[in-house]
This record gives structure tokens, sequence and C-alpha cells, in this order.
């Protein structure tokens, strides 16, 4: 699993404490312990709490009881609880809140999806794009895992993923086709994946050595169409759906029989609905 450093997650904490904590600080407060308890109102899949045990530690404060990530929760379960000097809890509070809002609602859609594709098609793989928050990719990676799904491009120095853009330095789409046996020699140990969205390239694509096809924004009936081609004339060839998909109409993709289904709609859905109890505990 993604290991974040102490120096992040100072870095992430320095963006909501540079200094102090200006409301404490005028309460004056000393020598109070207190304790604060992060619930869930949703059944989540809890993920980053290693992160969020940490910068607990890191503020002065002791762990008393978490839910380890990948770890369902029920609504109105504790996922997180720790205590320390009342200042030091609320420096905390919000910043451990929040990065769990995030990945726990993460890490739940990302299962969702998961789990209804699975249930239509065993064998097809979630795979979730490069199109993370801005300079957090880390931490949304992180969180994607935890939900089950796969990375389909970490970034463009990894992967090789031919768009409509790529082909325009070709005179004929016949040109763009015969480049691929070139591909395939210059990168011997990578899969050659390329975007179609229409039935004749597709053929065209598999004919001249494409390993894997991402099929972007067609209908459901064009993706069998090019699933049974495929699967009459080219098993070994991967079938990608892209394009559009989310939960609401991710299982009917699967059930075309694509061997993976790439999705953004992961990084889009929210925060999940935490809440907090403080106490002092004398």
């Amino acid at each position: 699993m993604i290991y974040f450093t102490h120096h992040e997650l100072d870095q992430y904490l320095n963006e909501d404490l540079p200094y102090l904590d200006l409301t404490t600080h005028l309460q004056a407060i000393e020598d109070k312990p207190a304790s604060l308890e992060v619930f869930t109102r949703d059944h989540i899949i809890v993920s980053c709490m290693e992160e969020a045990c940490a910068m607990v530690e890191m503020l002065g404060c002791k762990v008393d009881f978490f839910i380890p990530s990948k770890h369902a929760a029920l609504p109105d379960d504790v996922v997180l609880r720790f205590s320390g000097d009342y200042n030091d809890v609320h420096k905390a509070w919000r910043s451990d809140q929040v990065l769990l809002e995030y990945s726990c609602m993460i890490s739940t859609y990302t299962y969702q999806m998961k789990q209804a594709i699975v249930e239509v098609n065993p064998h097809c793989e979630l795979l979730t794009t490069r199109k993370t928050f801005p300079f957090a990719k880390k931490f949304c990676i992180k969180a994607v895992l935890t939900g089950g799904a796969m990375p389909h491009r970490l970034n463009i120095s990894e992967t090789i993923v031919f768009f409509d853009n790529h082909r325009i330095v070709y005179p004929t789409v016949q040109g763009f086709y015969a480049a691929i046996a070139t591909f395939k020699i210059k990168a011997p140990e990578k899969k050659i994946v390329i975007e179609s969205d229409n039935l004749e390239d597709a053929k065209q694509l598999m004919r001249h050595g494409a390993d894997v096809l991402q099929i972007d924004k067609v209908s459901l009936s064009m993706l069998e169409d090019i699933i049974h081609y495929k699967n009459s004339h080219y098993p070994s060839v991967k079938v990608l759906a892209a394009g559009g998909i989310n939960l609401t109409n991710a299982q009917q993709y699967a059930a075309t029989g694509v061997d993976g289904i790439v999705t953004s709609s992961v990084y889009l859905c929210g925060m999940a609905n935490l809440g907090t109890r403080m106490k002092l505990l004398s």
C-alpha cells in the first residue's frame, strides 16, 4: 500500500496550521485533557486511517481507537478516537476529519462501483484515470486502491495510450495503422493501448496489432459488437470501456463483457458524511 512520509504529512498540516490555532489561543485554556471521536453517518469503506492516526500523534495526541483502512464502518460507528490536551485536540480535529471525509468517500464509491461490476462480470477490472486532484495524486490513488480498483494510468511516462490527437501527424489513417508495428518493436515490454470510437476503426486496430482498445463514449450496442468481433477474431486483445461511466451505469457496461472500465468519477463523488464529538476528560 502507498506510504506517506512524515514530511508529506507535515506539509499537509502546515497548510491548515502554519502558526497557531488563533481561536483556542484566545481562550487561554491550560491543562484541560479532552478527547474527540470521529463517527460516520453512512456505510463507508475506511481509507487513509494510517495517515490520520500519524497526524494525531504528530500533534501530541494519543490514538485511543481506530478502524483500519479497507474495513467497513456502519452508520454511527466511531472510526477514530483520540485524546490529549484540549488545544492539541483542536489542532488535529479538522485536518484529520477532512482527510478522512475525502478519502473514505473515494474508497466507498470505488468499492460500490467495483461490486456492481463484478456482480455481472467477475473478469472486469475497475480502472481509474490519472485525472486526480492536482497536487493530490498519491492521496487519490491510495483511496482508490483501498476501494479495490486499479490505476489505469499513474502518469504518461509509464503507459502508452494513443488518442486521436496522436493520429494527426500521419497523412492517412492507414499510415497510423502501419506505424503500430513500429511502436511494438520500440516498446516490446509495453502494451500498445489505442483509443477508438467505432467498429471499423477497432477492427483495423486489432488487425494491425493493438494490444488494448480503449473504446470511448460509444453506445452499449456498438461496444457489444466490438467485443463480439474481438472474441471471434482476436481473443487476446483487451477491450476497455471509457467515457462517462460512473456508479449509475457501470454495471451495464460491465455486462457487455469488457475487460475493464476506465473512470474518473471516483474523484468527483464528494465527501463522506462524518461527524465529530468532543468532550473534556476532567
